[in-house]
């Protein structure tokens, strides 16, 4: 049996824990109307609980990968995973707002410590030439989490009230910290005693400002009337921040992330590959829930339902993708993932009102298996460009790639329709699609712009992912 061999048990525990955290970033957002009438509070106020939690975990990755350099990886997760559980507890018996958010931030400190450890943990306890299939199990968690957030929130809202599914992230949370108590030995996940034990306050501190500066920049949840100020000073300050924080992680002794890793082009150009797939992906997801709800009429659940399609061909690509690489080598599968996530964008650009139902089923699914055919293999190469004492900040830096592309992706592709509705004479928000006769038309006409600008990313994406060939002098982690 596959338990009876340790690295499956460590991934047993680490997976769990981070289904679990990648389940609950999404799991609250079919439930905003409801805590909205309940806490008698606007939409744009309860939206919060979603930002916090997001904004917390970005702010936080970075600075945790590296605590887990310093106070070992099995305590890091471990603390994190029981920061989550007192968090989701908060949350359900929150009787305000405040008290709701608040709950969403410690669920956040607690994800951010079990983000930025985990993929070190998975990576260290699988043999190097195993590591395609160890990062394509990970891959296929948080692609099934990412999923079933929305559906079982779905299902839960039909027969229970909105503080249960806070409980449902709790209850596999407390089996994740017990296994990862009893299973986890700091020898056998490659925690190690780090030569430098200083930790970079003043690069956290910095880390956190750029991405909270960077984020909310990009998706402001303050009202409209004040996006020319947010932007005026959202732009340059987080372009100063990023020259400091890079000024300051070259000049200290006791860095947060080693910058001199990006000398190496396999690790510098595989990052920018992951930004870039990630934004093209963000993009169109973003965009997909307001397609099937406004112009298709479907309800809320049958479109978590339909989007499990998505994540189910990630799972298949991922193994497929991770397995494969370790066999052929991971670059060729990331050119090719991009190139057939190109050639079913080009289908996806032509959805309308009439697309049949199982077209956009097929869709998802081959989208699915694409991003699981390049992200397994890319995360391989950057680890391959790594050395095994930086794998916590890499591991931390992955993670935190993939949020800013997906930050990224959600702004380019709201700002496209946007504009595009805009140029139609609609100045409406997307929510409000199909409320106004020749809008369903004008987003049709907005979501084919978005998606070319979505292809030309993948095939971007294509040119810096051929650019990954490691230097036969580079050091292999």
């Amino acid at each position: 049996m596959f338990l009876s061999d340790y690295k499956w048990k460590a991934f047993l525990a680490v997976a769990l824990s981070l289904f679990t955290m990648v389940m609950s970033m999404n799991i609250t957002i079919l439930a905003l109307p409801v805590i909205a009438r309940d806490f008698a509070v606007t939409l744009r106020e309860v939206s919060w609980i979603v930002i916090a939690f997001s904004l917390t975990v970005t702010a936080l990755l970075l600075p945790m990968g590296r605590l887990s350099d310093l106070i070992g990886r099995k305590k890091t997760l471990v603390s994190g995973i029981g920061l989550f559980i007192v968090g989701s507890l908060v949350c359900y018996l929150a009787e305000s707002l405040f008290m709701l958010i608040l709950g969403r931030v410690v669920m956040g400190i607690g994800a951010s410590m079990g983000q930025g450890v985990g993929t070190a943990i998975v990576v260290s306890v699988f043999p190097q030439h195993e590591r395609g299939k160890a990062i394509g199990s990970h891959t296929t968690v948080v692609a099934i989490g990412s999923a079933g957030g929305p559906v079982m929130a779905g299902v839960l809202l039909q027969f229970f009230p909105w503080q249960v599914i806070f409980l449902a992230v709790a209850v596999p949370a407390v089996l994740a910290f017990f296994l990862g108590l009893l299973i986890l030995d700091d020898a056998r996940i490659g925690s190690f005693q780090a030569e430098d034990t200083v930790f970079d306050w003043t690069g956290a501190c910095l880390s956190a400002l750029l991405m909270l500066f960077f984020v909310l920049t990009l998706n402001s949840p303050f009202p409209s009337e004040n996006d020319f100020w947010i932007l005026l000073i959202g732009i340059p300050g987080t372009l100063i921040l990023l020259r400091t924080f890079i000024f300051w992680e070259l000049k200290t002794g006791s860095p947060l992330l080693d910058l001199k890793l990006f000398s190496s082009a396999a690790f510098s150009y595989a990052s920018l590959t992951r930004f870039l797939g990630f934004m093209s992906r963000s993009g169109g997801m973003l965009l997909l829930p307001v397609f099937l709800l406004n112009i298709r009429g479907m309800n809320e659940m049958t479109i978590g339902l339909l989007m499990f399609s998505g994540a189910l061909g990630m799972g298949i690509g991922a193994q497929s993708g991770g397995r494969l690489s370790d066999i052929f080598g991971p670059r060729r599968f990331v050119i090719f993932g991009f190139f057939l996530a190109a050639l079913n964008g080009m289908l996806m650009a032509w959805y309308h009102q009439q697309t049949p139902l199982l077209l956009i089923v097929v869709t998802l699914f081959v989208n699915g298996i694409s991003m699981g055919l390049w992200a397994t293999p890319n995360q391989v190469i950057t680890l391959n460009a790594t050395p095994k004492s930086k794998y916590g900040p890499v591991g931390a830096l992955i993670n935190l790639t993939r949020n800013t592309g997906n930050v990224t992706g959600q702004a380019i592709a709201t700002a496209v329709i946007s504009a595009v509705l805009t140029f139609q004479g609609f100045d409406i928000e997307l929510s409000q699609v199909g409320k106004m006769e020749g809008s369903l038309e004008a987003f049709t006409l907005g979501w084919r712009v978005a998606y070319f600008v979505i292809i030309l990313l993948l095939c971007l994406s294509m040119f810096t992912a051929s650019r990954t060939r490691p230097k036969p002098n580079e050091t292999i982690g």
